[in-house]
């Protein structure tokens, strides 16, 4: 009996242990081991002075205290007013005495509503530390880069920085269902329960507020674009009140998806005609029901006329007649609309990459100004490549917001390590050509291509109640690196791996050097090994788990994964040039140019907007059908070749995550073989040739992998 008591103890020991590690994310604040680096911190944090007394202020104060002495293993003195020398001051601009109002007032001048001030100044002839900014969630957002400086093992002896959000919405959409289910969610079921709200505050609210404010997310949608009009009654929006509070003092705001039909489904109403004048007024009173209770409430977010959700068109109404109706309701409470321009039609199975400009691009200008357009990297659906989507830049009279998925859908759900930051930078990278050379779509998000004032970045989150909050230890890495790119848009993957990898794991150069290359490398392992050369949506039915590339028999041509490759004896690819949908001419002539003509077009992109050949020559000289077969081999080395530097890891780091990880990239590089495998067998059909040197032979038939089943794959919800 004893020892079955002291096994369970031990066990649960090590699980604890385990799930603060993993729970903590990128906030470990673990101890400095370096004697030099912990000697000058403590030097120069002598005591913390805080200014203020907000909420805000009283939860930066506790992130200091916690962070500072986890990792300096003393716990800072807290001072109500400025005393001896080498003080970290904390305030805002309004509780800045006159002096240090004075001494800030250039740095001030930099910096917009949400930058912060990290200075080390000296004031009556002392040295000290401030950071300030211009309210009490500025300053959050200055700690939470203060401590990132000290996890990451950054001089702080002299420091002289201001920084800015560059986009205004920086936020989360959780594809989360009232069931606590989740669209597309590989990380458990949903954060929120509402069943136990608005009466009981779960610890982890206020943990996903805490990870949220220290990588700048300054917004929230707390439920599915699929949505449930429940969430609008009052019996909902008592518990979405009690979420908003637990978020305020850490700077983010709550939004909700808004269902178009809820006027008829909640209201009692027989149309949600967006012109009709009942509609109208339900929407209004809504609206001034929900800031009632919120009053610093977002706004909401809307799938309109997709996928079966209802919308104006339902009542012979467009986009902009719907949008502006919802904008009207929230502007005399400073909300926003954010209009999803995901949109595609049996009715036109020309070309799904076609259909959002050609329903979007003519309503430039139309909509009002609390109105922002919600646009996917490219023009079909989250897949491991696109080439950006044609609407940026295209529509310079409205604000355009990108909408990245930080959730795998199409990346092998939570089981593979993709670093989705080097996808998104390649994206806001791409130059648009709309004013000439250098209109990136950076440029076009934070509205400095044509002045848009309002300006955002939304992530599809991929956010559950696992221990580890994202299901695999490195999809946090994409949780932070989106963040990060929200609040800098032109910041580099390769920092943002570096600084992610020092404050989750370790500063130990032997560690961070070939593990942060290993990140960088592995979202162009998963395009090889699932869809290279620019072919795309070849996933299978439903749930896009594994391969499908054969599936030809769903209800909708552009459902059907053969619909995008359009493999045959003659070769393989989707024309969207001139001879083909004339999809090029959605883009910059510069750009439509360079689509246009195989021999320009981008490799990376060639069976996007080409029907080649199986014996069309790549440019090293390599037949299509022996290129495309030695991209998928490459994938599966790269996997490969991550599972040597992973297993070279494991005296840097805790021994749970690393099992953790070693066992998923072994399912990794087993889901790498089965997609090489189950393509090429598929597409072999086709080209008639056999597989090059280099290239390992399938151990499967095609038949088995086609009757492959995964009935309860998750993320459908």
């Amino acid at each position: 009996m004893t020892s079955v008591r002291f096994v369970f103890l031990f066990l649960s020991i090590s699980f604890s242990a385990f799930a603060q590690k993993d729970y903590k994310l990128w906030l470990q604040y673990d101890r400095i081991t370096n004697p030099k680096i912990a000697l000058e911190y403590k030097k120069n944090i002598q005591g913390i002075v805080s200014l203020g007394n907000s909420e805000t202020d009283q939860v930066s104060v506790k992130e200091l205290e916690n962070g500072i002495s986890s990792m300096l293993g003393n716990k800072p003195e807290i001072k109500s007013e400025i005393k001896g020398e080498n003080n970290l001051i904390i305030g805002s601009q309004n509780s800045l005495n006159p002096d240090l109002q004075k001494d800030l007032k250039q740095d001030l001048d930099k910096i917009n509503d949400e930058g912060f001030i990290i200075k080390t100044i000296h004031f009556r002839n002392k040295k000290q530390l401030i950071i300030s900014g211009k309210n009490d969630v500025a300053v959050l957002y200055g700690i939470f880069n203060f401590l990132r400086l000290m996890q990451t093992n950054k001089s702080i002896e002299n420091l002289n920085i201001t920084d800015s959000p560059k986009t205004n919405i920086r936020i989360l959409n959780h594809w989360d269902n009232l069931d606590r289910t989740v669209e597309r969610g590989y990380a458990g079921f949903s954060l929120w329960n509402w069943q136990k709200l608005p009466d009981f505050i779960d610890q982890r609210y206020i943990d996903y507020a805490r990870a949220n404010a220290s990588i700048g997310i300054n917004g929230t949608v707390l439920t599915n674009v699929n949505a449930n009009a429940l969430i609008l009654t009052s019996q909902y929006l008592e518990k979405v009140e009690a979420l908003a509070n637990v978020f305020r003092p850490y700077g983010i705001k709550v939004y909700l998806t808004a269902r178009f039909s809820a006027p008829i489904e909640i209201g009692n109403l027989k149309t949600a005609d967006p012109k009709d004048l009942e509609v109208i007024n339900w929407w209004k009173n809504k609206a001034a029901e929900i800031y009632k209770r919120i009053p610093d409430f977002g706004g909401f977010l809307v799938k309109a006329n997709s996928e079966g959700q209802p919308g104006p068109q339902n009542y012979g109404r467009d986009h902009v007649d719907g949008a502006n109706m919802l904008a009207d309701a929230v502007a005399p409470f400073g909300g926003i609309i954010m209009w999803r321009a995901f949109v595609y039609s049996e009715h036109d199975a020309n070309d799904r990459a076609k259909q959002a400009y050609a329903e979007f691009q003519p309503y430039d200008g139309k909509f009002k100004e609390n109105v922002i357009v919600q646009v996917k990297n490219g023009a079909i659906d989250f897949q491991p490549r696109e080439p950006f989507h044609p609407l940026f830049g295209a529509m310079p009279k409205t604000p355009l917001m990108m909408e990245f998925q930080i959730t795998q859908e199409y990346l092998g759900f939570s089981t593979h390590l993709v670093f989705l930051p080097k996808l998104f930078q390649e994206v806001l990278e791409s130059d648009t050509y709309q004013k000439g050379k250098g209109s990136t779509v950076a440029k076009v998000i934070d509205g400095t291509l044509y002045q848009n004032k309002l300006t955002g970045i939304a992530g599809v989150a991929n956010i559950g109640n696992d221990l580890n909050w994202t299901g695999h230890p490195f999809a946090q890495a994409n949780w932070y690196g989106f963040g990060r790119l929200a609040w800098n848009p032109y910041l580099d993957s390769e920092t943002i791996a570096d600084e992610w990898l020092r404050c989750t794991f370790s500063n130990d150069e032997n560690f961070i050097k070939p593990v942060a290359a290993m990140m960088i490398e592995s979202r162009e392992a998963v395009v090889n090994y699932m869809t290279p050369l620019g072919l795309h949506h070849i996933m299978d039915t439903g749930h896009h788990y594994g391969p499908g590339p054969w599936v030809s028999n769903l209800s909708r041509p552009e459902w059907n994964p053969t619909y995008y490759h359009k493999a045959d004896k003659n070769g393989i690819g989707f024309d969207r040039s001139k001879s083909g949908t004339n999809a090029t001419s959605q883009y910059a002539p510069e750009i439509e140019k360079l689509f246009d003509n195989a021999a320009t077009c981008p490799e990376q992109d060639l069976l996007w907007f080409h029907h080649v050949s199986w014996d069309y020559k790549l440019k090293n000289g390599q037949t299509l059908w022996n290129g495309l077969a030695l991209k998928y081999q490459e994938g599966v080395n790269q996997v490969k070749e991550m599972q040597n530097v992973w297993n070279q890891t494991e005296k840097y780091i805790d021994s749970e995550r690393f099992n953790e990880v070693k066992i998923l990239l072994e399912i990794q590089q087993k889901e790498a073989k089965w997609w090489r495998d189950a393509c090429l067998l598929y597409f072999q059909q086709f080209s008639g040739k056999e597989l090059p040197v280099g290239v390992e032979k399938p151990t499967q038939s095609l038949e088995y992998f086609k009757s492959l089943k995964f009935p309860f794959a998750p993320g459908n919800g």
